[in-house]
C-alpha cells in the first residue's frame, strides 16, 4: 500500500515551509572551539576568562571512574573555580536522569554546564540546560520543535560546553537532545537552536582508548548523519559542503582509527568528520534511518550508532532511484566509479556494507546472545513511533507509509 497522495503533498508542503522558516532561526549559538591534543586542560581558564565560576560536568560513570573529568576538576581547583560532577548519565538518557542533574545544578548554584562524553552525556546536559531555561516546562513538554525558542526563554539557557569522547553523534554541533521515556518505551528528540553548544572542545587524546566496537559504530553514525543530511531535500550550500567533507574524512580515516586506536591523526580527523556531519544534519535533517533507530533505542536500548550502521544500507537500497543522483554525487567525492548514477549509487551502498563488515558490524539487530531481539508484538508501536517522528518533518527522498517502514523492520529482524 502506497502513501496517500494528499498526505504526501502535505508532507512536502510542510517541509518546504520548514526549509524557509529555518533561515530565520538563531543558528549562531556556537561561539568558539578549542582543539588539539590536550585542549581539555585549557577549558577551565577559558571559562574563567568568560566570567563563569561554578561548573556542572555531566558525564557517565565509566568516564568518571576512568578519570576523564579529572583534568577539568583539578584545573578548576587551581583557578579557584567550583566544579561538581554529575556522573549518573545512562545510555539513552531518561527524564529522571535530567531531573537528577538539574537538582545538582541548582544545589551548587552552577552557571555553566560541561558535557563530557558521547551523545548520551550531551543529550542529558542539553536536557538539564533546557530545564534551567524553562523551569515551568517538563521534559515531555519540550518534545518536538523550538519549544524553548517559542517560550522566549532562550537567553536564560546556561552556556553549554561539549567535549566529545567519541567521534560520531555530532551532538556538539546539533540542535537536538534525544530523550528516553522507559515507562512509555519511547525515545524522542527535543529540537531547538538554543541547544547548540556554545563552546566545543575537540581533544583527540580523549578518544584514544575507545574500544573498537565504539569506534566503528560511532564512526558509521557520523556517516549516517552526512548521508541522510545530503540526500534529503532541505540542503543549503554549507550543509552540502559539510556532508561531502565528512564523507571524505570518514572514507579516509575511520578504518585507520579502527585498526589503530592510537593513531592521533585519524582520531583527530574523525572528530572533525563527526562535527561537520552534525553541523550538516542539524540544518538539513536526517531521515528514516534515524526514525527507526530511535524506536530500537527506546524499546530495547540498542546503541544508536549500532542501530544506524545496521539500518543505513537497507534504507538506502529501499529508496531506489529516488536517491541515485545524490548517492552518485557522494560516490564521486570518494572516487567510487560507475557508468551511471545507478551504478555509482549501488557501489556507494556496497562500500558502506563492506566498511561495516570490515569492522565486524552485524547485518541484523540481535540480542547479545545472538537471538532475535525485535518482538513481533512490539512492531506496531515501533512503526507508529518511527512514522510519527519522520512524517511530515524529515525531507527524505521518498515519503514512506507504515507498510514501507515495516519492511525495513522485518529485514533487520
Amino acid at each position: 500500500m502506497g502513501v496517500n497522495p494528499f498526505y504526501k503533498a502535505f508532507c512536502r508542503c510542510y517541509q518546504k515551509i520548514m526549509y524557509v522558516a529555518v533561515f530565520f532561526l538563531p543558528w549562531n549559538q556556537n561561539k568558539g572551539t578549542l582543539s588539539g591534543a590536550g585542549s581539555i586542560k585549557e577549558l577551565p581558564q577559558f571559562l574563567k576568562d568568560k566570567g563563569f565560576g561554578s561548573i556542572l560536568v555531566v558525564t557517565d560513570n565509566f568516564l568518571f571512574e576512568h578519570g576523564m573529568a579529572d583534568p577539568i576538576a583539578q584545573k578548576c581547583e587551581e583557578l579557584g573555580m567550583k566544579s561538581v560532577i554529575f556522573h549518573g548519565v545512562v545510555p539513552n538518557p531518561t527524564i529522571q536522569n535530567i531531573e537528577d542533574g538539574l537538582q545538582m545544578y541548582k544545589d551548587n548554584e552552577c552557571d555553566c554546564i560541561v558535557a563530557l562524553g558521547g551523545g548520551s552525556s550531551m543529550d542529558c546536559a542539553k536536557g538539564i540546560a533546557a530545564r534551567v531555561a524553562c523551569p515551568k516546562k517538563s521534559v515531555p513538554q519540550m518534545k518536538g520543535l523550538i519549544k524553548i525558542l517559542l517560550s522566549g526563554r532562550g537567553k536564560k539557557m546556561p552556556p553549554l560546553v561539549a567535549i566529545p569522547t567519541t567521534s560520531g553523534t555530532g551532538s556538539e554541533a546539533t540542535v537536538a537532545a534525544v530523550i528516553s521515556n522507559p515507562e512509555k518505551k519511547e525515545k524522542y528528540p527535543i529540537n531547538d537552536p538554543y541547544l547548540i553548544p556554545r563552546y566545543v572542545v575537540m581533544d583527540p587524546e580523549l578518544t584514544i582508548g575507545l574500544p573498537k566496537p565504539v569506534t566503528s559504530t560511532t564512526g558509521v553514525d557520523a556517516l549516517t548523519h552526512a548521508v541522510e543530511g545530503y540526500i534529503g531535500s532541505e540542503n543549503t550550500k554549507q550543509t552540502k559542503k559539510d556532508s561531502i567533507e565528512a564523507v571524505q574524512l570518514i572514507h579516509k580515516y575511520l578504518k585507520k582509527a579502527y585498526d589503530n586506536g592510537a593513531d592521533l591523526e585519524a582520531r583527530n580527523q574523525m572528530q572533525q568528520a563527526a562535527f561537520l556531519a552534525g553541523r550538516a544534519f542539524t540544518r538539513s535533517y536526517v531521515g528514516y534511518v534515524h526514525a527507526i533507530a530511535h524506536s530500537l533505542g527506546g524499546f530495547y536500548g540498542v546503541p544508536h550508532g549500532l542501530a544506524n550502521a545496521v539500518i543505513l544500507p537497507y534504507v538506502l537500497d529501499a529508496y531506489g532511484k529516488s536517491a541515485y543522483k545524490k548517492l552518485a554525487q557522494l560516490a564521486d567525492c570518494i572516487d567510487i566509479k560507475g557508468e551511471s548514477d545507478e551504478e555509482k549509487a549501488k557501489a556507494f551502498i556496497q562500500w558502506i556494507r563492506d566498511l561495516n563488515a570490515s569492522m565486524d558490524i552485524p547485518e541484523k539487530i540481535k540480542a547479545k546472545d545472538g537471538s532475535q531481539l525485535i518482538k513481533e508484538e512490539d512492531l506496531p508501536i515501533m512503526i507508529d513511533h518511527a512514522y510519527s517522528e519522520a512524517n511530515p518533518l524529515y525531507p527524505c527522498p521518498q515519503v514512506w507509509s507504515k507498510e514501507d517502514l515495516e519492511k525495513i523492520y522485518r529485514i533487520i529482524m
